[in-house]
């Protein structure tokens, strides 16, 4: 993996233990010489993620929506920041130059990038890991409504499985690095489609 695309919070959370997170991922980026791909703010996680890893010399990758330049105060210290249109066209960029992605503590913005990322996955339109730094169970109640879909027939478990978790920034680096994508039909049953 070269780069990964990290999605988090544009603010740092109420706990000092998110912060802590975004520094041993960044930190665990650099040790192992992957760079980052993420929403090139220079606020909340993103910042943090963004200055760990610069201050220890790896590579940081920023897209930003010219709408939100201004708002998510726009990193200026960059390998690269890539100024875009849209949000669209800010989800498209960091997927392609991204090798997986993964989900940090966030809100809104974080939930809408991980889970298109994910449909893109189940619909075969990337075959790139995606998974979650479950910090302090900050996504338990994500990853139980995934499960609950599986349990209603809304979600295979195979789609359910493309979603990797782990509370320790090497274990999840780990699982993306081991990740082997699966040809799965995205419908339970095409007759009654």
């Amino acid at each position: 993996m070269k780069r990964l695309c990290v999605f988090c919070g544009s603010n740092k959370g109420a706990r000092p233990v998110y912060t802590a997170a975004a520094k041993a991922l960044g930190h665990a980026f650099v040790k192992r010489n992957i760079g980052l791909v993420y929403g090139g703010g220079n606020v909340g996680l993103m910042g943090v993620i963004a200055d760990e890893i610069l201050a220890q010399g790896g590579e940081a990758i920023g897209v930003i929506p010219h709408s939100l330049v201004r708002r998510e105060v726009s990193h200026q210290s960059l390998t690269a920041q890539h100024v875009v249109g849209t949000m669209h066209e800010r989800k498209a960029l960091m997927a392609e130059l991204s090798d997986g992605f993964i989900a940090m503590p966030g809100g809104m913005g974080t939930f809408d990038e991980f889970c298109e990322i994910l449909t893109w996955a189940q619909l075969g339109i990337h075959q790139k890991p995606c998974g979650i730094l479950n910090v302090e169970n900050y996504f338990t109640p994500l990853l139980t409504m995934f499960d609950h879909a599986v349990t209603e027939g809304f979600l295979r478990d195979a789609h359910r499985a493309l979603v990797l978790e782990a509370t320790e920034p090497d274990d999840l680096l780990d699982a993306l690095a081991a990740y082997r994508p699966q040809q799965v039909e995205k419908w339970l049953d095409l007759d009654k489609v």
